[in-house]
């Protein structure tokens, strides 16, 4: 059963960072790209990073300079460090991976930034 367990969100003030990870289980994890997304309210979901298995990033652009994704395949546990952060990344952000064709979600962590 693929199991996605995020941790690390809260609140900072704007400027500040955290530090989200993602725990998977169930999968062989260094096969699949693994991506990160962000819910606002009031916002269609977003796509804010995603990394793949050779270690290739791609990010949204509200994002790009400011967040960094990373994985540790030894860990199976993927990265999203996000600096200088504003209220505008305010969100839930939840982990994705797709293997055979199928998306999974973790239950998502709360991240809120206060200007």
């Amino acid at each position: 059963q693929v199991q996605l367990v995020e941790s690390g969100g809260g609140l900072v003030q704007a400027g500040g960072s955290l530090r989200l990870s993602c725990a998977a289980s169930g999968i062989f994890f260094s096969r699949f790209a693994m991506g990160w997304y962000r819910q606002a309210p009031g916002k269609q979901r977003e796509l804010v990073a995603a990394i793949t298995t050779s270690g290739s990033t791609t990010y949204a652009d509200s994002v790009k300079g400011r967040f960094t994704i990373s994985r540790d395949n030894a860990k199976n546990t993927v990265y999203l460090q996000m600096n200088n952060l504003k209220p505008d990344d305010t969100g839930v952000y939840c982990c994705v991976t797709r293997p055979a064709n199928v998306d999974y979600w973790g239950q998502g962590t709360q991240v809120t930034v206060s200007s």
